[in-house]
């Protein structure tokens, strides 16, 4: 009997329950919808209403892109094979970024010297232009595959040494002592109490890079041309044509590799890290 009455109590919770969730997806998805619907309209209108007919090609509209630059076989081959390589330079700039920030991050926040050593290059070299470098990078590396992943390294190293820094210097004073009073080695402290309080800094740095060595890497695509061409070279070519739908399909490829990428570090960060900082933030 027992056993009924509980199983009765699920099924009505879980009645219960469904309008919220349907009340929270529609929350979710509704409003970027409605703003996706809002930017078509006005590109249609930008198209149609606004450019004379001989001057469309500055804006092709969105069903012609989709036709071109998508349903057309051989476009949609080479978009894709464009797309892998820069993901893959992408990816290989971005994991160097992760561990080269990691080390430096960690080392200036065991040693204030080194923190005051490192940290004003860190911002020099985030503000140098890569327009400016491009030729030295070309000379050292060529103007190949590594000259790109060169470029993803310059352009998001910098957060992910920034956030995790401010992470692992934000554990508490009070849990600092407590290490101290048990008489706990610089190891220790960083593993058990700095790296965990760090968690959502650190994450925070990764998706911000993350969506810049996307950037980088487009970047350094368009102006080292040799080697397998990716979507910097796509964009360089369809522009110098004129070809309209190409051009936006490369750049709508782009702009979705950089969501999908950022997207992914969002979910591991929520696995990771979520509930933890949840829980934390509540309790405090």
């Amino acid at each position: 009997m027992n056993t009924v009455t509980e199983n009765e109590e699920k099924s009505s919770t879980a009645i219960l329950n469904q309008p919220s969730r349907m009340r929270k997806y529609v929350a979710a998805f509704l409003p970027p919808i409605i703003l996706g619907a809002g930017v078509i309209g006005l590109w249609y209108y930008i198209t149609f209403g606004v450019l004379a007919e001989k001057r469309r090609f500055l804006l092709r509209p969105i069903h012609s892109v989709i036709d071109v630059g998508f349903l057309d076989g051989d476009n949609r081959t080479e978009s894709l094979n464009a797309l892998w390589s820069s993901t893959e330079v992408a990816l290989i700039g971005l994991s160097i970024s992760i561990g080269l920030g990691f080390v430096l991050a960690i080392l200036m926040s065991q040693a204030k010297f080194l923190e005051r050593a490192i940290f004003p290059y860190m911002v020099t070299l985030q503000a140098i232009p890569i327009l400016a470098i491009v030729p030295l990078i070309s000379f050292w590396f060529g103007t190949g595959q590594t000259s790109r992943v060169v470029v993803c390294v310059i352009i998001s190293l910098f957060p992910i040494i920034v956030n995790t820094l401010f992470g692992l210097q934000s554990a508490e004073k009070g849990m600092h002592d407590l290490f101290t009073l048990h008489h706990a080695n610089r190891f220790t402290r960083l593993r058990k109490l700095m790296f965990p309080a760090a968690l959502p800094a650190i994450f925070a740095g990764l998706r911000i890079s993350a969506g810049l060595s996307v950037i980088g890497a487009i970047v350094g695509d368009f102006f080292f041309g040799k080697g397998e061409a990716g979507i910097g070279q796509m964009l360089k070519k369809h522009a110098n044509r004129l070809n309209g739908e190409e051009l936006l399909a490369c750049v709508i490829l782009s702009s979705a590799l950089g969501v999908v990428v950022f997207w992914i570090f969002g979910v591991i960060q929520n696995k990771a890290v979520g509930r933890w900082h949840e829980a934390n933030s509540a309790t405090s």
